[in-house]
C-alpha cells in the first residue's frame, strides 16, 4: 500500500475493447478462453440491476461499475474472468450492491482470463467496493479509477452487499509507481455489508485493503500476494476474526511487503476517526520457514504499525518475517502506551530481528509493549518448532514452488501449544461495535479442529480449469 490515495491513475483504459491478448503489446491474439467452444458473456460499462446465470461464464472488459441504486446478484458457482488487455476492474460504487452468493460447495470465482498455466499476478484490476461509511479524509478517491470516484460518507451501517464464498485470483495492477489496484479494495464500506469466506490469491499489490469504513470480516485468506496482506487505514474500525496469510518467499514489493500494514492516514496528522480495527485469530505463515531460509529482501514485518494507527490484534500467530513488530512513529508508540491499540495473547516466531522502531519511537518500548502480554519463540527456527506449536511445516510456501503447492492443504490444529490459551476478556471485545461479533474459541491462530478453508478455497489456481 502506498499513500498517493488522492490521485486517480490516468493510465487505466477508458475504452472498452472487444478482444484481449496474451501480451499487452500484441493485438493479434484474442483473450484466451478456457473453453474455445464456449461463448463468454461480456460485462462492461455501467451494469443495471440483474442476476447472472451460473451456467454461463462472464468476461469483464475495462472498468465495470455497479452504480448507486443498482444491484447485481452473482449466484453460487458463477465464474467471472477479468480481461488482461483492458485491465478489467469491477467497481461497486457508493449506493450500489453486489450480492455474491457463493456456497462452500460452489464458490464464486473471479479470476484471470489468461489460459490455464499462463495466469499471473496483475492480469486484471480486481474488485473495488465503495460505501458511505465514515473515513478520516475529505472526499477520498480510490486510486486506479479514471475518472476519479469518491467514497465515504456518514452512514456507518451502510450496506454494499454480500460477499460470501468468493475467490479473487491474479488481480491487482501497478498502473504507475505508487499507484496500484489491489485484489480487493474496500473504501468507506459500512457494517451492513456481509464479508465472509473470501480468498485473494497471487495479487499484484495488496491482498485486502480497508480505507476507512466499518465493515467486518470472517474467514479471509491472503495467498502469495505481492505487497501487504492486511492493509488498513483512513480510520477503518471494523473487525476481523479467522484470517490466514500464506506468503511466497520470493514475492515482495519494492515498497516493502508486510503481513499487516496499518496506518491512520497518508501522513502522521491527528485526524479522526482513528484506525481502530480489531483482529483476532490470525495465522501468518511468512516467507521464511526456518532460520536460514532464503527470501526476497523486500519482505519486511509481520506487523508494521504506522502513522498514528491504533489497531488491536489478539490470539494470533506470526511467523517467518525478518522483523516481527515495528512502531513506525512516536505517535504509534504513544497510542499503544495509552491503550488505544492493544496487542495481547499473540505468539511470534521470528528468527532474526524481533522488534524495530522508526520516526522517534523507541525499540525498547516496542519490545516491552509486546512482551507485556504476548510471547516470542527464540532460538533456531525449523520444523521441530512448528510441530511443537501444532503447525504443519509443509504449509509454508517456502517448502514448495508456487506451481506445486497443494490445492487443498489441511490447516487443522488438534494439538500443540497453539491449540489452547486464547482469551476474549480484553475490554476491546466489549466495545459497542464489537459485541456479538467475535466467537469465543480456545485456540490461537486461525484454526482449531476445523479447517474452514476446506471445500471452497483454492491454493493452486494456476492450472485450475474453470
Amino acid at each position: 500500500m502506498r499513500f498517493k490515495k488522492y490521485l486517480a491513475a490516468s493510465l487505466l483504459a477508458a475504452a472498452l475493447l472487444t478482444t484481449g491478448c496474451k501480451d499487452d503489446n500484441d493485438d493479434t491474439n484474442p483473450t484466451p478462453n478456457p473453453d474455445p467452444t464456449e461463448q463468454l458473456v461480456e460485462l462492461q460499462g455501467n451494469l443495471s440491476t440483474q442476476t447472472l446465470d451460473a451456467s454461463k461464464k462472464y468476461l469483464l472488459k475495462g472498468q465495470v461499475f455497479v452504480r448507486a441504486g443498482q444491484t447485481v446478484t452473482i449466484p453460487a458457482g458463477t465464474v467471472i474472468f477479468g480481461e488482461k488487455r483492458s485491465r478489467a476492474t469491477l467497481v461497486v460504487d457508493k449506493g450500489g450492491k453486489l450480492e455474491v452468493l457463493g456456497t462452500k460447495d460452489k464458490p464464486v470465482v473471479m479470476t484471470s482470463a489468461q489460459a490455464v498455466g499462463e495466469r499471473d499476478r496483475g492480469d486484471w484490476g480486481g474488485l473495488v467496493i465503495l460505501g458511505n461509511a465514515r473515513t478520516n479524509q475529505p472526499d477520498p478517491v480510490i486510486e486506479g479509477i479514471e475518472p476519479p470516484v469518491v467514497f465515504g460518507g456518514n452512514n456507518d451501517t451502510d450496506n454494499s452487499g454480500t460477499y460470501q464464498y468468493l475467490r479473487v485470483e491474479y488481480a491487482g495492477i501497478e498502473l504507475t509507481p505508487n499507484n496500484e489496484s489491489n485484489s480487493i479494495t474496500l473504501g468507506g464500506v459500512g457494517s451492513g455489508t456481509t464479508f465472509e469466506n473470501v480468498q485473494v490469491s497471487f495479487g499484484g499489490d495488496d491482498g485486502f485493503e480497508w480505507f476507512g469504513g466499518t465493515v467486518s470480516a470472517k474467514n479471509i485468506i491472503s495467498l502469495s500476494t505481492w505487497d501487504d496482506d492486511f492493509d488498513c487505514d483512513y480510520g477503518w474500525s471494523g473487525n476481523v476474526q479467522f484470517g490466514l496469510v500464506v506468503r511466497n518467499p520470493f514475492f515482495a514489493d519494492q515498497s516493502q511487503s508486510n503481513a499487516f500494514e496499518c496506518d491512520n492516514g497518508p501522513n502522521d496528522n491527528d485526524v479522526q476517526p482513528y484506525t481502530t480495527g480489531t483482529f483476532s485469530n490470525i495465522t501468518v505463515l511468512g516467507p521464511r520457514n526456518n532460520t536460514g531460509g532464503s527470501i526476497n529482501g523486500n519482505n519486511g514485518h509481520s506487523m508494521d504499525l504506522r502513522r498514528r494507527t491504533s489497531v488491536s490484534i489478539f490470539n494470533s500467530f506470526f511467523s517467518g518475517f525478518p522483523v516481527g513488530l515495528r512502531f513506525n512513529t512516536a505517535s504509534v508508540q504513544a497510542n499503544y502506551e495509552a491503550g488505544n491499540g492493544v496487542l495481547a495473547n499473540n505468539v511470534m516466531v521470528t528468527p532474526n530481528n524481533k522488534f524495530a522502531a522508526g520516526g522517534g519511537a523507541d525499540v525498547a518500548v516496542v519490545e516491552a509493549t509486546w512482551l507485556a502480554s504476548n510471547s516470542v519463540i527464540d532460538g533456531t527456527i525449523g520444523d521441530d518448532t512448528y510441530n511443537a506449536l501444532g503447525i504443519n511445516p509443509t504449509l509454508f510456501f517456502a517448502k514448495h514452488s508456487a506451481a506445486s503447492y497443494p490445492s487443498n492443504p489441511n490447516f487443522t490444529l488438534t494439538s500443540g501449544e497453539l491449540a489452547s490459551g486464547a482469551s476474549f476478556e480484553n475490554a476491546k471485545f466489549s466495545e459497542a461495535n464489537r459485541q456479538g461479533f467475535f466467537q469465543t474459541v480456545p485456540f490461537k491462530g486461525a484454526f482449531g479442529a476445523e479447517d474452514w478453508t476446506d471445500g471452497w478455497a483454492e491454493f493452486n489456481p494456476l492450472n485450475k480449469a474453470y
